[in-house]
């Protein structure tokens, strides 16, 4: 890896970081309530083109929010990613869908939220399945 890789690696990481810290306190200090208007459109979703420069900056993101979120000292839950990597992705003006969906099996109440941009699940992908998806909220680019 070269020197100008490495450099934009460092940044990345540094970026996921900060953006996990914002969302970690965005979601501990304010209610749900008073941040749904930041989510975006309620009930929307962003469209599934298949860009590949859109695929491309979200599997770099999805990377990112990946790599550091175990190093950090607080739990990084679903909705604090999700709301991370949508930070990051509106940085680079692409659109996105958070959802958030309750557990299928109906013995136990169970909520997860994850992000998809264009037709990559960023964040909370792996267990999406298990959910039925009872909201939305599409961030535009820019």
């Amino acid at each position: 890896m070269n020197i100008r890789s490495r450099f934009f690696n460092i940044l990345l990481r540094l970026e996921a970081i900060f953006c996990l810290a914002f969302a970690r306190l965005v979601v501990s200090w304010i209610s749900f309530r008073r941040l749904v208007p930041y989510l975006g459109r309620p009930m929307q979703e962003s469209p599934e083109e298949a860009s590949p420069l859109y695929r491309g900056r979200a599997r770099r993101v999805a990377w990112g929010i990946y790599l550091v979120k175990s190093w950090l000292p607080w739990e990084n839950t679903c909705l604090v990613q999700a709301i991370a990597a949508m930070i990051m992705l509106r940085r680079r003006r692409q659109p996105s869908t958070l959802y958030m969906g309750v557990s299928i099996d109906h013995a136990e109440f169970e909520a997860h939220a994850w992000l998809r941009s264009d037709d990559v699940v960023v964040t909370g992908g792996e267990e999406k399945d298990k959910y039925k998806v009872i909201n939305s909220y599409m961030r535009s680019a820019g």
